[in-house]
């Protein structure tokens, strides 16, 4: 019973997470001001890596957490990077 609450929770999990990157995209691709498709870019790679996530649960692979991370630091850096480039217009300074 619990296996099969699993799967169903999963599938539900990432039709939802796929929803939430397409809306993502849409707002990265739609933006009207930079600040807008940052913030999109963020919701995305957050996505992107939730979705990663419910991936490596569903097949049991370690490689997707793997990923997942380096996805995590890698949105992480260059969010900030962008948001400092918006406001001084640099990056380094």
């Amino acid at each position: 019973m619990s296996e099969a609450v699993l799967h169903w929770a999963l599938l539900a999990a990432q039709v939802m997470l796929g929803l939430a990157f397409v809306c993502c995209a849409w707002r990265v691709a739609r933006g009207p001001r930079a600040q807008d498709r940052v913030v999109g870019l963020d919701a995305l790679y957050v996505n992107g890596m939730l979705l990663l996530l419910t991936f490596g649960i569903r097949s049991g692979t370690d490689i997707y957490f793997e990923i997942a991370m380096v996805i995590a630091l890698l949105g992480f850096v260059s969010t900030v990077a962008l948001a400092k480039f918006l406001m001084r217009g640099e990056v380094i300074e």
